[in-house]
């Protein structure tokens, strides 16, 4: 696969063709990925969990961010990378930049956040430095304590137009990518309608741009719980190599994700 821009993704948007992505922490797996297909590699604050056994990403560092992307830049030099900034790195426009730029140092094109309006200010203060945005909004794991649990969000009308016009104004302030997480799949299609910049779902349903899975979810490697909205891409294939094109490729077809991997 050759270099992944922003300008690419956009393109994909325009042209209806899906995108996909999925999470990342080390150089042989983010080698893995690029070569089978995959547009978009996150090194998620997931590595609390999926490497480190925690039950939240809240103890994850920026040095921990930071240390994984640069892993993972080295293992795909012409991958779009996405950093996750951690939980309490971002509580204010100057400590945003500090830490972003540490990732963007490290190898990341991009980097995530988590949040609505409140963030509105961060993003066009990154923007301005020269620090590419990817917002997120939905179910936000950094804030599981404020919002009692990993549940499905914008089920009622007012908050599904709260988080639209939120995602519009995040948009508005330069963000150029959206991760929308466990909405249902209504929503999840006025996103894409409603905003210009790609949107990425993760339990938002079939009618978002692109799709992201948690790497060690989508081969079958978290087998004490295989959240709703992912599916083990091992099942029935020989290799990873397999699994991976059967991921891209089901995204792509738009047979992933399903009725059972969605919320209504």
């Amino acid at each position: 696969m050759s270099k992944v821009r922003i300008s690419h993704l956009l393109k994909m948007k325009q042209a209806g063709e899906k995108l996909t992505a999925v999470t990342a922490y080390d150089a042989s797996f983010s080698k893995l990925f690029h070569e089978n297909g995959v547009e978009v590699m996150l090194i998620g604050d997931s590595l609390g969990m999926v490497l480190h056994g925690a039950d939240t990403t809240l103890g994850v560092s920026i040095d921990d961010i930071a240390y994984h992307t640069h892993a993972v830049r080295n293992g795909a030099k012409d991958a779009f990378v996405i950093a996750d900034m951690p939980f309490m790195s971002y509580p204010d426009p100057d400590t945003a930049g500090f830490n972003a730029a540490e990732l963007m140092r490290a190898g990341a094109n991009m980097v995530k956040m988590e949040g609505g309006e409140w963030l509105v200010d961060t993003v066009q203060h990154l923007t301005r430095q020269g620090i590419p945005v990817c917002a997120h909004l939905g179910l936000l794991p950094q804030q599981v304590h404020v919002i009692g649990g990993y549940r499905v969000q914008g089920k009622d009308p007012e908050q599904a137009d709260k988080l639209i016009n939120e995602g519009l104004q995040l948009q508005a302030a330069g963000a150029q990518l959206l991760v929308v997480e466990c909405i249902p799949s209504s929503l999840g299609k006025r996103f894409s309608e409603a905003l210009d910049i790609p949107v990425i779902g993760i339990g938002a349903g079939p009618d978002t741009d692109g799709q992201i899975l948690v790497m060690h979810d989508m081969l079958g490697m978290n087998a004490e719980y295989l959240p709703k909205f992912t599916r083990n891409f091992l099942i029935g294939n020989d290799c990873l190599a397999e699994a991976v094109q059967s991921y891209v490729a089901a995204v792509k077809n738009g047979s992933f994700p399903g009725p059972e991997h969605s919320f209504s």
